[in-house]
């Protein structure tokens, strides 16, 4: 007889053995987590067994659990292959929680300010443990997920999924598309780098086209908190971020995952009558149950999906983090980003108020309301034609005007603002200067010049002709006078001279004669072009770069050069018939604690 009021653990091992109680003590606590199954039915559902016990137990949870019960117990056959869903909308969700997750883990390290948050991001690519991992998926992450949605509302439209009676859960798709969006935007200035300020800068100037003047001019420093984005515009990004943006995400996916299961998940078009909408009624011969089938499918793709972007930040890719933002400096070719690079397309056709506010407001809007408007009940491919070339047109034009919003398209830039602000030393971007090791930064004056030898043995003896050329058609005063003018750089004017790069410095030399290869390039439009990197002790552990282009200048007609019968460039003359010579120079300092890797 038990001394307890009630029967312990004891009296079953003394009534059943010790193996036979402990199993049936781990099967009651199984059961209870599992709001319904056993041991042996999970042993069941694992080898693909048919349930021993009656009614299905693998239901139970579905109705009784926390978890399951927003999912539904079975599906049709038809959706548990790749076609027709793609599994788009269960990655949609996954990148969700994905990107919670590690942007929690970033908070922890970041603090949205202009004093703190680039020394933040330094300090978590440097030394907080796992920290440039950990950003890396959730700036891959955010990437991900605005192609995931997109792609999901895509195929949605494309298998008219959107028909009655979906119609509302379509309108909440539109909006965790436009959520995504802004989200992905919102946490773009964050980093608070040039590339990033720029380019939220750029998004947040269509506010302030929002017709008429008042409300765009009042939308647009509510959104900045300024005239010009800095303390309070980072810290309203941030909380728009982290904050208001994912709570209207969280209550929407709510939401359309509700409305999704209420219908049931749409088959594909050839498997339902005209008009009729059968996903919930599914035959028994037809069903296949959430366990084990399903579940196991969404762990696969998630551990999958997971692997491949572990695989990617790892070996392949890693977010970028560009100089400390300066909004002083106007990086050249800045874009928005890649998502909203149709937007800046279609600015360049014309009137910033219709093409950057009126035309994207049509295009989301129409999406809204497409179910209200489209109301024939054919979700058939054949019967939906004209809706069909609708999306394509629509797709298309979002393709073109995305090109069309590269800095490439439509904006002429000089050659030699190209070479020195978008290969050699961009401000947004690394280049191929910064990467150069600190000790290679060899002090000296180095020319293109020397890349026109034949050989490596005859190079000083074409640098040494360099210099008594451009000393003769006095090219070097010309330099120098741009060189060591009020407040820049002091040389020692009667020793200057270049020379060829030392051999303990091969990075430099690679750097120089890829600066050959720019200036060969476009001869076209520089003439007679010579390069120079001028390398000078600015103090005890910093270093000042010269970097020069000096070329004659050609006639250009409709933005391009003007060419001879011989396809050579028209040269530029003076009122005395002589070439025109131009210069081009930029600086930059490297300071010898400074960390810069190659792109």
């Amino acid at each position: 007889m038990s001394v307890l009021p009630f029967p312990s653990f004891l009296d079953d091992v003394k009534e059943k053995g010790l193996k036979k109680a402990s199993f049936e003590i781990a099967d009651d606590v199984v059961e209870r987590l599992t709001a319904g199954m056993n041991v042996t039915d999970i042993r069941e559902a694992l080898r693909g067994e048919a349930p021993s016990r009656r009614p299905n137990p693998r239901l139970t949870p579905h109705a009784d659990g926390f978890w399951l019960h927003i999912r539904p117990s079975y599906y049709h056959n038809s959706m548990t292959g790749l076609y027709p869903t793609f599994r788009l909308g269960w990655l949609s969700v996954y990148f969700t929680f994905f990107e919670t997750i590690t942007g929690i883990f970033l908070m922890i390290f970041y603090t949205p300010s202009p004093e703190f948050a680039y020394s933040n991001m330094l300090n978590i690519l440097s030394n907080v443990p796992f920290g440039q991992f950990m950003r890396d998926l959730h700036r891959l992450g955010a990437e991900a997920m605005v192609l995931i949605v997109t792609l999901h509302m895509l195929r949605t439209f494309i298998t008219g999924s959107y028909k009655k009676p979906r119609q509302f859960t379509w309108f909440t798709g539109v909006i965790l598309l436009l959520s995504t969006l802004f989200l992905s935007f919102s946490g773009y200035l964050l980093p608070w780098d040039q590339l990033a300020l720029w380019a939220v800068t750029i998004g947040a100037s269509m506010a302030e086209a929002v017709p008429p003047q008042i409300v765009g001019t009042n939308v647009n420093l509510l959104l900045r908190g300024g005239p010009e984005i800095g303390a309070n515009g980072l810290l309203r990004f941030y909380l728009l971020h982290v904050l208001a943006v994912p709570a209207i995400l969280f209550i929407f996916i709510a939401v359309h995952y509700y409305k999704v299961i209420v219908h049931g998940p749409s088959l594909p078009p050839r498997e339902e009558n005209i008009g009729e909408d059968t996903a919930k009624r599914i035959p028994l011969d037809r069903r296949v149950y959430f366990i084990p089938d399903i579940m196991t499918s969404e762990i696969m793709w998630v551990a999958v999906t997971t692997l491949i972007m572990i695989i990617l930040v790892t070996f392949f890719w890693h977010a970028p983090l560009e100089s400390h933002s300066n909004p002083q400096v106007t990086p050249l070719g800045t874009t928005a980003p890649w998502y909203f690079l149709w937007i800046q397309g279609a600015l360049k056709l014309g009137d910033k108020t219709f093409w950057g506010v009126i035309f994207p407001g049509i295009i989301f809007n129409f999406l809204m309301v497409l179910p209200y408007i489209d109301t024939t009940p054919s979700r058939r491919y054949a019967d939906r034609r004209f809706m069909l070339s609708i999306g394509m047109v629509l797709t298309s034009l979002t393709v073109i005007f995305s090109y069309m919003g590269l800095p490439e398209f439509g904006v002429k830039t000089s050659a030699d603002s190209e070479i020195l602000n978008l290969d050699l030393a961009p401000d947004e971007r690394l280049g191929i200067i910064k990467p150069i090791p600190y000790d290679q930064l060899v002090v000296g004056a180095y020319t293109t010049a020397q890349f026109e030898a034949e050989d490596e043995a005859a190079m000083q003896e074409t640098v040494a002709a360099f210099n008594e050329e451009i000393a003769e058609n006095g090219e070097r005063a010309e330099l120098l006078a741009d060189l060591t003018g009020p407040g820049a750089l002091v040389l020692n004017q009667a020793e200057f001279a270049f020379e060829t790069v030392p051999s303990d410095a091969p990075r430099l030399e690679h750097v120089l004669e890829e600066f050959y290869g720019f200036l060969e390039k476009d001869s076209a439009e520089l003439a007679n072009a010579w390069g120079a990197i001028i390398i000078t002790q600015n103090q005890a552990n910093l270093k000042r770069i010269d970097l020069v282009i000096s070329w004659d200048e050609v006639v250009v007609e409709g933005g391009n050069p003007v060419l001879d019968d011989q396809g050579n460039s028209i040269l530029a003359l003076d009122e005395d018939g002589n070439p025109i010579r131009r210069f081009n120079i930029k600086h930059i300092f490297i300071n010898e604690d400074s960390q810069y890797f190659g792109e």
